[in-house]
């Protein structure tokens, strides 16, 4: 029964990427709308900068504070 539940969900699941991806066409993108005023590209320093680099500086962050306040906090009834 879980096999047959898992085909029709990734026959779904299929069938509708299918349909999003001929639906939509990258063709629309190259023609430019009224008022589009687009700035100027990135470098590439600019564009690890700021995908690849502030992540990570970011999740480091974000770690470094988690573990201060873990060990911020008292020992709880360490019994050995």
């Amino acid at each position: 029964m879980d096999k047959k539940n898992a085909l029709r969900a990734g026959a779904v699941t299929a069938g509708t990427t299918l349909m999003m991806l001929l639906m939509t066409s990258p063709a629309l993108a190259a023609a430019r709308d009224d008022g589009d005023d687009p700035g100027k590209g990135l470098s590439i320093a600019e564009t690890l900068g700021l995908f690849v680099a502030a992540p990570i500086v970011l999740f480091l962050v974000i770690a470094g504070l988690v573990m201060v306040g873990d060990k911020s906090r008292k020992p709880q009834d360490q019994q050995g």
